[in-house]
């Protein structure tokens, strides 16, 4: 089991650490709505064969607890993220990124009577605090867009209030299911943006375009279809702080791609990293026993 969770982590780690890379690359030739329209509709399309099937298994009492967790949990940040990389660079949005698991704490504690004690908290922190070294190694970080940076922590608070949502409610469901339905039925909406947009008046034979719309439904396919599905089981195998962790394996990835670029590693870097992992450890520990689902004590 435990075997099983950090694979789950390291995939998406990976993928979704590649993600911002993908964003800028659709927005090459493609609008921010485009991409993030098109990351949907591909990832639902990928995943309509299954449709049928799985929204026989999903409960009907659940299905709008289904379209809420695609909504919050994906559609909206889609477009929120694409519109913030217009004005801010990948570390500001790394770094904002990472306070999902915070939110995951907040939301959970006020909303979902979820228990985090203090080894739990101390090992978001520190996994906080190794991200900010992380993208303070490499030179001057400039907040100089706010309005843009919200645009993120929206995003994050959407992520936060999601991992709950799933957590406690959608628990007993299969994880292709939820994603299958929930992608599925925002198909329709993301062609509608797609049209409205502007998309469909390309020249579709253009190499420019055609490697933005390929990147846009690569984001679509792996960092949002199978990704989605495998945060989904993390999820149920790991609980949510842990899950919401993931979002400190992504600058591992950044660091990764950056030795391939033959980019300077610092050792203020790679410090950092062994900061982040142990952030990690801590919570995968401190999750073992108590279960994080655990309600508090009187509630």
């Amino acid at each position: 089991m435990t075997f099983i969770k950090w694979i789950l982590f390291l995939v998406l780690s990976a993928i979704w650490g590649s993600s911002f890379i993908l964003m800028k690359e659709g927005m090459n030739v493609l609008s921010p709505y485009q991409v993030a329209a098109l990351r949907i509709f591909s990832a639902g399309f990928v995943l309509l064969p299954f449709f049928i099937k799985a929204w026989k298994q999903i409960p009907k009492n659940k299905i709008v607890i289904v379209l809420l967790s695609g909504l919050v949990g994906n559609f909206i940040p889609a477009f929120l993220f694409c519109l913030a990389e217009t004005k801010i660079d990948s570390s500001i949005a790394g770094i904002l990124n990472a306070l999902t698991p915070l939110f995951t704490i907040i939301i959970g504690m006020l909303f979902f009577n979820i228990h985090a004690n203090i080894i739990k908290i101390s090992g978001v922190f520190i996994g906080f605090i190794g991200l900010l070294l992380l993208f303070t190694g490499g030179g001057k970080i400039d907040f100089s867009n706010i309005s843009y940076s919200l645009l993120i922590l929206l995003a994050t608070l959407m992520y936060g209030i999601n991992v709950n949502m799933v957590g406690k409610h959608l628990q007993e469901i299969g994880s292709l299911n939820i994603a299958t339905v929930a992608f599925g039925l925002l198909v329709i909406p993301s062609l509608i943006i797609l049209f409205y947009t502007g998309y469909f008046k390309f020249q579709f034979t253009h190499k420019d375009f055609l490697l933005s719309t390929g990147a846009s439904c690569l984001l679509g396919v792996m960092g949002t279809a199978i990704a989605t599905v495998l945060f989904y089981r993390l999820l149920k195998k790991a609980g949510t702080l842990f899950a919401s962790m993931v979002t400190y394996g992504i600058p591992i990835v950044a660091v990764l791609l950056g030795l391939l670029r033959n980019e300077k590693i610092t050792l203020q870097i790679i410090v950092s990293l062994f900061v982040i992992l142990l952030g990690v450890y801590i919570v995968n520990a401190a999750n073992k026993n108590p279960s994080l689902f655990k309600k508090q004590k009187g509630m």
